[in-house]
């Protein structure tokens, strides 16, 4: 069975001729930014994306990032997206995969503490301009797509 590539879901959604977001490519991996993008897609979210791997997992955040380790919010898993697309800021096109206004609201490094994507469970330290602490993505149910 061949293996996509992690980038192929993210092309097939797009049409670069008219979107102004980075095609991108998978690069060699060993960084260890993150991203926080703000996004008025149908609905105002937050697109949480850690480097890994050389593309950028990515969760949407419906409610945004909480300070509050007591609140517990919902990240559902989307495709991977291009590193570039860590810079991307601007409006994807109506008619157009997620279309609305993007701009990065926050950046940085992270820092894996415990557990991983794999296992379902991953602990991380974030040193970002906004958000700096320790936070933690797990599975929230069977289905692979939603994570607290």
């Amino acid at each position: 069975m061949r293996r996509e590539p992690a980038l192929d879901a993210y092309r097939r959604k797009r049409s670069f001729a008219h979107t102004p977001e980075p095609s991108g490519n998978e690069a060699l991996g060993g960084g260890w930014r993150f991203v926080i993008q703000k996004h008025w897609a149908r609905r105002l979210h937050f697109d949480f994306r850690l480097e890994w791997g050389g593309v950028l997992k990515s969760w949407a955040v419906p409610k945004g990032p909480s300070l509050d380790p007591a609140v517990k919010r919902l990240a559902m898993e989307v495709e991977d997206h291009p590193l570039s697309w860590g810079d991307f800021e601007g409006v994807i096109p109506k008619r157009s995969y997620g279309a609305g206004p993007v701009i990065v609201w926050d950046r940085g490094t992270w820092e894996p503490l415990s557990g991983s994507l794999d296992e379902g469970q991953l602990s991380f330290w974030l040193d970002g301009e906004k958000l700096v602490g320790g936070w933690t993505l797990r599975r929230w149910s069977d289905e692979r797509r939603k994570w607290l």
